[in-house]
């Protein structure tokens, strides 16, 4: 499979499994209706396992333009092949949108009184609407997803994927798929609280593009003036991870 597909075929499965949890818990007369936070974030732990050992073989499972901008910075990963992966992780987190909207259709319709609710099985969306802080959780958020990843993969590794330009990337390899599944199910529980723990541009930004074109009964807007925090906020933590393991 080549890398970009993997990296579609990935995201696709991590949005379908990650919105798809929110969207059991949140819309109304579904099995897992008010199933509270700690299913969410299981969810999305379990999430991220899955998309990665579709992907990791392939692509090294980046998933996430803010693993593909650290593994640029850490030289792993040629510009063109970044720009590759960023492209696919994002058509990929559209489809699987659109999958889970698909399938929970009938309660997007029970829900149209509750725009909020339908939103929320899309995007992420701050509790407290304070958009700088929000920020700050998403550097904070998506630093302590990206540095344990570094000091987990041993100095000089590479997945051994090739992509365009011949050259081995930087991806989870050998450090395993589950270590990774744990970190963002305890970056959920504890640092999810405050923004829903975007922690990944395209998570945020393809499944919010698609809420937008969706004609959805009862939706209001896709709360656009919020929608850079989860998009700048995981890459400036990811740049800052960067940073501090040069230094360590």
């Amino acid at each position: 499979m080549h890398p970009y597909v993997a990296e579609f075929v990935g995201t696709t499965f991590l949005i379908l499994f990650g919105n798809g949890v929110v969207a059991n818990v949140v819309l109304p007369k579904t099995k897992g209706n008010s199933g509270g936070w700690i299913v969410i974030a299981a969810g999305w732990g379990l999430a991220v396992f899955i998309g990665a050992f579709c992907a990791n073989e392939f692509s090294g499972a980046h998933l996430n333009p803010a693993v593909t901008l650290a593994m640029y910075l850490a030289g792993g990963l040629s510009l063109p092949d970044s720009f590759g992966y960023v492209g696919a992780q994002m058509l990929g987190a559209m489809t699987g949108a659109l999958l889970v909207y698909v399938f929970y259709r009938e309660h997007f319709r029970q829900a149209s009184d509750d725009p909020n609710a339908m939103l929320a099985c899309f995007s992420t969306s701050p509790n407290i609407r304070n958009l700088p802080q929000a920020f700050v959780c998403e550097v904070i958020g998506t630093f302590a997803l990206i540095l344990p990843i570094f000091l987990l993969v041993a100095p000089g590794f590479s997945s051994g994927v090739e992509p365009s330009d011949g050259d081995p990337v930087l991806g989870l390899g050998s450090i395993g798929l589950l270590p990774v599944g744990l970190l963002v199910l305890g970056i959920g529980l504890s640092l999810g609280g405050t923004t829903g723990y975007a922690i990944n541009p395209a998570r945020d930004l393809g499944p919010r593009l698609i809420h937008a074109l969706l004609p959805i009964k009862g939706k209001q807007g896709s709360d656009w003036q919020y929608a850079w925090v989860p998009v700048l906020g995981p890459l400036t933590g990811a740049a800052l991870a960067v940073l501090v393991n040069a230094f360590l």
